[in-house]
C-alpha cells in the first residue's frame, strides 16, 4: 500500500510518501520520499509558535513541497516524465491513501493541512482512501519505521509477539503519557503528566536562563559541558504509587534557584550546571517510571517516542535501563522524532488494518 501523507499540526510543514506492507502481526514501511520545512525562524523571536503565522507557512509551504514530492517520484517512475504541481493534472503515481493529521495540534495548522489533504484527494487520487490521523499514534508508531531493536541483540526480527507487552513513553513539547501496550493495536494509558509536558518544561526553563527556541536542544547542548550533580533539583512525583507526571514543581524549583543566584546568572558556568541539573531531574523521573513500569508488567519492550525522544540523555538512559532489565528498547531514528510525515502514514496504515475511520476535521485537544 502506498501512501502520501500531511503533517502540519504545529509548526513542521511535512509530506511524504510511504511503502507499507506486512500487516498488523509484521508492518514493514519504506520511507520513499520525506520532506519536512520548519518554521523555526519565524516563531523564534517570539519564544514559541505563533498560530497564525504557522497557517500562514503551512498555507505557502504545502503547494511547494507537493511539488516536489511530485517530481522526485515521477522521476523514478520515468525520467522523461515531470511531475505536475498541486493546482495541475493527476500525477502518473498511483496512491492507495492520502492521510493528514486531524489532532492534537493548533486548529488554524490543523485546518491548513486538512483542506489540503481534501483537495489533492478530490484533484488527484479521488479513488484513494482519505484517513484522518491521531498525531500522537503517529509518533507512537515512528518506531516502526526503523524495525530494529537497539537492545544489543544481532538480527532482531520484529514481530508483534516479541514486542508485547511493551511499556511506551510518548514526550514531546504537549504531551508525557506512558502506556502499556498489549499489542500494536490495543493500550492501556498508565499515567501521564498532570501539568507541564516535559518538552514544555524544557522550553520554559531555557527561557528562564536567556536561551533561544526550541529550548530542548539548547538545554541539551549547555548540559554537555554542565555539572549535573552541582544542583540538587527535585524529582516530582517519582517515588509515587501512580505513573503520573509532574513537571511544574522541578520548573519551579529552576526559577527559584536562578533568582537565588542571580549575581552568577551572566556565567557561562553557571547556565550549563543549571541546565545540566535540570536534565538530569526530568530524565531520571521519567527514566525510573518506564522501568518500573516494565517491571511490574513484565515488558518485553520498552518504547520511547515523540519529540523530546530526540534527547540523547533520555535515550542514552532509557536505554541503559532496558538493557539492565534484558528487554528490547525501540526508538525511532532521529529524523522520525520530531514531527514528520513519515510517521503519519505509520498509523494510517495500522488504522487502515483496524478499519478504523476518524473524522476528517481539526480536533485540537485529542489524545491518546
Amino acid at each position: 500500500m502506498k501512501i502520501l501523507s500531511i503533517e502540519t499540526s504545529c509548526d513542521e510543514t511535512a509530506i511524504a510518501i510511504v511503502e507499507a506492507s506486512g500487516g498488523l502481526k509484521a508492518p514493514r514501511f519504506r520511507v520513499l520520499e520525506n520532506i519536512v520545512s520548519s518554521q523555526i525562524s519565524f516563531h523564534a523571536p517570539f519564544g514559541g509558535v505563533v498560530p497564525n503565522i504557522a497557517k500562514r507557512e503551512h498555507l505557502k509551504n504545502l503547494p511547494v513541497i507537493l511539488e516536489r514530492i511530485l517530481a522526485n517520484s515521477e522521476s523514478k517512475i520515468s525520467s522523461s516524465k515531470q511531475a505536475q504541481n498541486a493546482a495541475g493534472k493527476t500525477p502518473n503515481m498511483k496512491v492507495d491513501a492520502v492521510a493528514v493529521t486531524v489532532g492534537p495540534g493548533l486548529e488554524p495548522a490543523l485546518w491548513t493541512g486538512i483542506n489540503f489533504a481534501k483537495e489533492i484527494h478530490h484533484n488527484h487520487f479521488p479513488g484513494s482512501k482519505l484517513v484522518g490521523v491521531n498525531h500522537m499514534e503517529g509518533h507512537l508508531y515512528s518506531f516502526l519505521l526503523t524495525q530494529k531493536s537497539q537492545f544489543p541483540i544481532s538480527h532482531f526480527q520484529f514481530s508483534r509477539a516479541k514486542i508485547s507487552p511493551a511499556i511506551g513513553l510518548v514526550v514531546s513539547g504537549g504531551h508525557t503519557i506512558l502506556l502499556l501496550l498489549k499489542s500494536l493495536t490495543q493500550w492501556k494509558k498508565l499515567g501521564e503528566t498532570r501539568d507541564d509536558a516535559v518538552g514544555e518544561a524544557f522550553d520554559k526553563v531555557a527561557r528562564m536562563l536567556g536561551l533561544p527556541y526550541p529550548g530542548g536542544p539548547e538545554i541539551q547542548k549547555m548540559a554537555e559541558n554542565g555539572d549535573e550533580a552541582s544542583i540538587d533539583f527535585p524529582r516530582p512525583m517519582m517515588r509515587g504509587k501512580n505513573y503520573d507526571f509532574s513537571f511544574s514543581g522541578l520548573k519551579t524549583s529552576v526559577l527559584y534557584y536562578i533568582k537565588d543566584h542571580e549575581s552568577q546568572f551572566k556565567s557561562n558556568k553557571f547556565i550549563e550546571d543549571v541546565a545540566a541539573s535540570f536534565q538530569a531531574a526530568a530524565v531520571e523521573t521519567l527514566v525510573y517510571k518506564t522501568a518500573k513500569a516494565a517491571k511490574e508488567f513484565k515488558a518485553k519492550s520498552i518504547i520511547l517516542a515523540g519529540g523530546v525522544a530526540a534527547n540523547k540523555a533520555l535515550r542514552d538512559a532509557l536505554q541503559a535501563a532496558s538493557h539492565e532489565l534484558h528487554v528490547n528498547f525501540f526508538a525511532p531514528p532521529m529524523e522520525f522524532n520530531t514531527d514528520n510525515a513519515a510517521m503519519i502514514a505509520a498509523a494510517a496504515y495500522i488504522q487502515i488494518l483496524k478499519k478504523k475511520n476518524r473524522r476528517i476535521a481539526a480536533q485540537a485537544n485529542l489524545t491518546l
